[in-house]
């Protein structure tokens, strides 16, 4: 199986963990009426991915070369409940595969899931949380998320143990050592 299909194969994988970021939860039969001082208020999501910073363009390809980034396709997608993203995927030769998008998705909302292995920091100045939100495969997925205004840039990084390159490193370590490669190639008004 080539690094591109194994991408894609967890990419679809974690398109499962996309329906929980977005709320699909189980409900607990009929709806029950409730007081508006018994709710906890809910952050709301924006209406679309933040502005001032695309992904696909905006990453200096020597950021990318010093990566071994290469291969760039479109990586756009939208789940249930308004939740967004837009960006690209990358792969590296015998080594993980990234996609880099923004969403509307803030560090607070990612927070409040309580993914496994939940570990929050700053990058260039912004809140930054990586989660492990694949379940099947939480060694060899990692999501790093980096605070923007009206929502998030998404580092969704796969590492199959089996590639040469970086299987044997922690995904999280890599997924924020290349976040802290691109943000801050990122305007500080965004």
């Amino acid at each position: 199986m080539t690094s591109r299909s194994k991408s894609w194969r967890f990419g679809a994988l974690a398109l499962g963990a996309v329906f929980v970021i977005a709320g699909c939860g189980p409900s607990d039969g009929d709806p029950k009426p409730t007081n508006s001082s018994d709710r906890t208020p809910t952050p709301s999501i924006a209406t679309d991915v933040p502005s001032g910073y695309n992904p696909c363009a905006d990453i200096p390809q020597s950021v990318l070369d010093s990566e071994g980034l290469r291969g760039k396709d479109k990586d756009d997608s939208t789940a249930s409940g308004g939740v967004k993203w837009r960006g690209c995927a990358w792969i590296q030769t015998d080594g993980y595969s990234p996609v880099i998008r923004t969403t509307n998705l803030t560090v607070d909302m990612v927070r409040e899931k309580k993914f496994t292995d939940t570990r929050e920091y700053t990058i260039n100045n912004r809140r930054a949380i990586s989660t492990r939100q694949v379940t099947e495969h939480p060694d060899a997925v990692c999501t790093v998320n980096v605070e923007m205004k009206g929502g998030s840039l998404e580092f969704f990084l796969s590492n199959p143990p089996s590639n040469r390159k970086t299987g044997g490193t922690d995904t999280c370590e890599l997924a924020r050592k290349l976040a802290e490669k691109v943000v801050p190639t990122m305007p500080a008004n965004v």
